[in-house]
């Protein structure tokens, strides 16, 4: 599993890397156990759909190690990539029944699944997992309002440092790269394809920014996908956010 060098190599909730920003990370022991009842682990390889929108879910749950999309297809076959699911982000909605988007893997992927019935009676009886739910859901709709004004009001060098810095601080914020403010590391799950079907941009337009970005000193390019940033704060500077961040973690 190469994006964002997560390694998960044991089913113990105390050893999870997602474990402090997951949806289970305000629960005790006791509560774990009662998860551990209900849930079961599934992998889906790069390229592989998770769920196709309308389907019925019968599980919700965790993304561990991996990157997946969220993606709407038009009556025309028009598609829209809308969302990346990154470690910890929460796959499904208690309470509804049909998936709203196609989930599709772009790395291998491992989920933390949790049987829908159950969690749903869960939620009910322990506050602590409707608490970080309500609060993940609360984030996610900052971050959607904060990717409305980049796909709307920034200029293409905006949305490319905006993207990179984006996974670079959840890289930090799930303690793989140093303090935010210094270099950091991570592998770009997006191809510049799909990188430009995201951003709103062309593909021509995505290379020549990434190369004037590297070329300014503010990226480094290892392979295809890794990304050295020697400076994060130098790279925010990039993203045309205040001094008070505003960027979606």
């Amino acid at each position: 599993m190469a994006v964002l060098d997560i390694k998960f190599t044991s089913h113990d909730c105390g050893s999870c890397p997602i474990r402090h920003r997951a949806v289970c990370a305000r629960c005790d022991s006791d509560e774990l156990a009662m998860l551990e009842e209900i849930k079961y682990y599934r992998s889906f390889e790069a390229g592989q759909t998770v769920i196709w929108s309308g389907d019925h879910m019968d599980f919700l749950g965790s993304v561990v190690t991996g990157v997946a999309t969220l993606s709407h297809t038009l009556e025309d076959g028009r598609t829209q990539m809308v969302g990346l699911l990154l470690p910890s982000d929460f796959v499904g909605r208690p309470g509804r029944e049909l998936a709203a988007y196609d989930v599709t893997a772009i790395t291998d992927i491992t989920m933390c699944c949790f049987r829908r019935k159950p969690f749903e009676q869960m939620m009910d009886r322990t506050p602590h997992i409707a608490q970080r739910l309500l609060q993940m859901t609360l984030d996610e709709l900052d971050a959607a309002r904060e990717w409305m004004l980049i796909l709307g009001r920034k200029t293409a060098r905006e949305k490319i440092a905006s993207l990179l810095a984006i996974l670079g601080r959840r890289d930090a914020s799930l303690g793989l790269g140093g303090p935010v403010g210094d270099e950091i590391v991570f592998d770009l799950p997006l191809t510049r394809e799909a990188m430009a079907d995201y951003l709103g941009l062309t593909l021509e337009t995505v290379s020549r920014q990434v190369s004037a970005l590297k070329k300014d000193g503010l990226i480094e390019l290892e392979g295809k996908r890794r990304v050295r940033v020697p400076s994060y704060d130098a790279l925010l500077a990039e993203t045309g956010d205040d001094s008070d961040g505003g960027l979606m973690v």
